[in-house]
């Protein structure tokens, strides 16, 4: 049975998020409750969505159909590849990748 003195004892090792630009840091508990897992990625893409830019120390990786105007951005490579492959396999269009670091492929 957990009571009050059991949070006491727990460490919170709830991660952290920082962004110079905006001079803030947060606290992702609230997030790891509610979204789980993907906490940090939901959190990254929410501060571009409602600042424009991302907090500190993320890049992305954008997928972006060569022939329609669809596209996505994901922090993880692996989320932003099934992406390319679905929309190629649906819409039998090529889907170039994109990385912040100037990596980029096509997925066709």
């Amino acid at each position: 049975m957990n009571g009050p003195e059991d949070e006491v004892d727990s460490p919170d090792n709830s991660p952290t998020v920082s962004c110079r630009r905006c001079d803030r840091e947060w606290n992702l508990s609230e997030e790891l409750s509610t979204v789980g897992n993907q906490a940090f990625e939901q959190f990254a893409l929410d501060h571009k969505r409602h600042t424009g830019h991302f907090p500190d120390g993320i890049e992305t990786w954008r997928a972006a159909c060569r022939h329609c105007p669809d596209g996505a951005e994901r922090i993880e490579e692996g989320a932003a590849r099934r992406w390319a492959r679905t929309h190629a396999r649906h819409t039998n269009h090529a889907v170039t990748l994109h990385h912040a670091d100037g990596t980029e492929s096509v997925i066709e």
